[in-house]
Order: C-alpha cells, then structure tokens, then sequence
C-alpha cells in the first residue's frame, strides 16, 4: 500500500510539474509605441506587462495599465493620459489571442521559431481583431516573444484635436519585446 502510494504522490507531482512547464509568464512584459508625425515623433515605453503563454494551446494574454506608459516628456504624458486615451476611464489595455502555428514552435528546443498571432485588442474601451507575425525564443528554460504591428488610433475611438490633426500621425506602431519564465 505505501509503494502504491508513493508511486500516485510522485506521478502528481510530475503531472504538476510538467503542466506548469506548458505555461510561461512575465509581470516586466515591454511594449512600446512609436508614431512619426511632423509636427512631434511620439514614443513611449511600458515595462510592466503582464502576460500568460500556454504553450500546450498557443493561447497569449497581454494586460497592462495605460498609466505604465513612460515618455520621455512629461507633459506628452500627461496629454497622453488625461487627452488622448483618457486612462481614468479607460484604465488598462488587453490582448487576448492565439499563435495560429504553435504546432511548429518546439518549445523544449533552443531556437528562434516564427509565429503568427491573431486576437482581440482592447484600447480605450474599443476591441478590434489584430494579426501579426512575430517570433518565439527558446533560451534555457524562458522563452523571448517578440512581434510589431501597426493600428490605426482612429479604429479605437482615440480622437485627435484640430489643432494637431494634420500634424500627428494616424497610425502607431507597437512593439511587443517580452521575456517570459516558467509559471510557478
């Protein structure tokens, strides 16, 4: 009986153990955002991403607060904040998708594999489907995911003043570069 018991404890723990293999995970997730206008570049960065991949399904959540968005002016902050994507009321921005070719990342080999995401993203109360390639990272025991994309700001009700409309860009560029550890 207590072999038997010792060989059911074990193999609970191994089936733990490897289910929380299949999911990676990151609070320190980078995203950034560029849009080249003439009248002022506009570039902002957010290191505190959360994000969740299971590798098993290729299912992909992003969330993170909007306020986490750091400029290098602060005052291009503030209008960001309080103007452009009123982050009072709408507080956080969120992926939620799938990588379309999980099937052919090898998640227990090192290498640089491509992938292609699809999924909804919500900014500023407003959920579009995206799509877009990028690549996943084996390195030791994390993974490296990485991907850019462009949005039109319009598509997500993000309204542009007058004064600036002809001098801000209509699209944003965002980059995602995040390295992501074994749940635990």
């Amino acid at each position: 009986m207590s072999i038997r018991l010792t060989v059911t404890f074990a193999f609970l723990i191994f089936a733990f153990i490897s289910t929380a293999q299949d999911r990676f995970y990151t609070k320190s997730g980078n995203i950034s955002f560029y849009s080249k206008a003439p009248l002022e570049d506009i570039e902002a960065t957010h290191r505190s991403a959360v994000c969740v991949l299971d590798t098993k399904t290729g299912s992909l959540q992003f969330t993170m607060l909007i306020k986490g968005f750091e400029f290098e002016n602060e005052e291009m902050q503030e209008h960001f904040n309080e103007d452009y994507l009123e982050s009072n009321k709408y507080p956080k921005a969120e992926f939620k998708g799938q990588i379309v070719n999980n099937a052919t990342v090898n998640y227990g080999r090192p290498g640089t594999y491509p992938v292609r995401v699809t999924g909804q993203l919500t900014i500023h109360g407003v959920t579009k489907e995206v799509q877009s390639a990028g690549t996943i990272k084996v390195e030791g025991s994390g993974l490296v995911a990485t991907s850019s994309f462009t949005i039109p700001v319009a598509d997500y009700n993000i309204k542009i003043p007058s004064l600036v409309k002809d001098k801000v860009a209509k699209t944003v560029k965002i980059t995602v570069d995040t390295k992501l550890a074994p749940f635990k």
